[in-house]
């Protein structure tokens, strides 16, 4: 597979541009026969094959992602079509479970790009979204992950990690923001009166605004290497109950909060997390390994805890307010989640703390 084969369609796989694409991985392999098992396209094009073996041995099953027709101009606008492809090419070790890259293609004139990788159901992972919540050890699982990964990229640049330079810091971008401003106000009419009472006023330029508030704290105080995107629908659970991480697509630079609060408000019901998320942010930040005086302190983390409820407000009520991006019950359930926790948090008084 090069960059002038990435397939049209899940068809056109061969099985010569599977042997490129596993060869690294798998010296003296050949692959002899391409079965495609499974194909879902929706933000992205997705399909699992079964590979046959003429020569030497390899994964029976595959995962091969590229980018959806659809959507490669907004996620461009945004800034994400290549985050997630320019990761993996990197070869930076990511110390927390995600899946194996063992080829990567990139098309940038074409706005387009193929991901072959490990087939995480040969793992036994389990594929969670907000119709199956985590239980809090679940949960702390993923923290731990993440606090692995914060850490070892605490306070990263282009000069201490050069193979990273091309990752962005957060900032509320007009092409994010565009987007958001056109369908948060659709999100607000189809969630209706399910929203607590206290965000009956909010229209969709005020909630944006909120969303814009909070990017805008995540270059304040130190940064890492942050997923970006680790809402539930993009996790799994392993059958030790340890928890990774797909799609890095919206990988940024910026503060640690961003990844924990989305995480932990998502992936619990909002019963769940009223009862456990001290104790979770207290568990990351004892896993957190950074210098002392960069540790951030328990109000510090909980001030930013409580600010981070505004992102997923606005992620899933505009998420909610399309058409084919996401199943509409998951799309409504995270959106009320993150209401929830945004009021109950008093999210927009830490923004007024925050300075923002």
């Amino acid at each position: 597979m090069n960059r002038s084969c990435i397939p049209a369609a899940w068809e056109d796989v061969t099985p010569e541009g599977m042997t490129a694409a596993m060869e690294r991985a798998h010296p003296g392999s050949k692959v002899g026969g391409v079965a495609l098992l499974l194909a879902d396209d929706g933000t992205n094009r997705r399909a699992r094959f079964g590979l046959q073996y003429a020569a030497g041995t390899g994964p029976e099953t595959v995962f091969v992602k590229a980018e959806a027709d659809a959507h490669r101009e907004v996620h461009a606008r945004n800034g994400n079509l290549f985050n997630e492809s320019d990761l993996y090419r990197s070869g930076v070790t990511l110390p927390v479970d995600h899946p194996r890259p063992y080829h990567v293609i990139v098309d940038r004139p074409g706005l387009d790009y193929v991901i072959v990788m490990e087939d995480l159901a040969r793992r036994g992972a389990d594929p969670r979204d907000a119709t199956r919540p985590m239980t809090a050890e679940q949960v702390a699982n993923g923290l731990r992950g993440l606090a692995r990964l914060h850490g070892r990229f605490w306070n990263f640049s282009a000069a201490t990690h050069p193979e990273l330079a091309w990752v962005q810091t957060w900032e509320p971008t007009q092409g994010f923001q565009s987007g958001l401003r056109r369908r948060v106000p659709t999100g607000l009419e189809r969630v209706g009166d399910t929203l607590p009472a206290a965000l009956a006023h909010y229209d969709g330029d005020h909630v944006v605004d909120l969303w814009v508030r909070f990017v805008s704290s995540l270059t304040k105080g130190p940064v890492t290497l942050l997923h970006g995107d680790a809402h539930i629908g993009n996790t799994y659970v392993l059958p030790d109950d340890d928890v990774g991480f797909l799609d890095w697509e919206v990988v940024r630079r910026g503060n640690w909060s961003h990844d924990v609060g989305y995480f932990v408000m998502g992936a619990l019901t909002t019963e769940d997390r009223r009862g456990c998320q001290e104790d979770l942010v207290n568990r990351y930040l004892a896993e957190l390994d950074v210098e002392g005086d960069q540790r951030p302190t328990w109000d510090e983390a909980w001030l930013r805890y409580r600010a981070s409820a505004a992102y997923g407000l606005a992620i899933w009520l505009s998420t909610l307010g399309t058409d084919g991006w996401q199943r509409r019950d998951v799309s409504l359930a995270l959106a009320q989640r993150y209401a929830d926790a945004f009021v109950e948090l008093d999210a927009l008084g830490a923004l007024d703390e925050l300075g923002v």
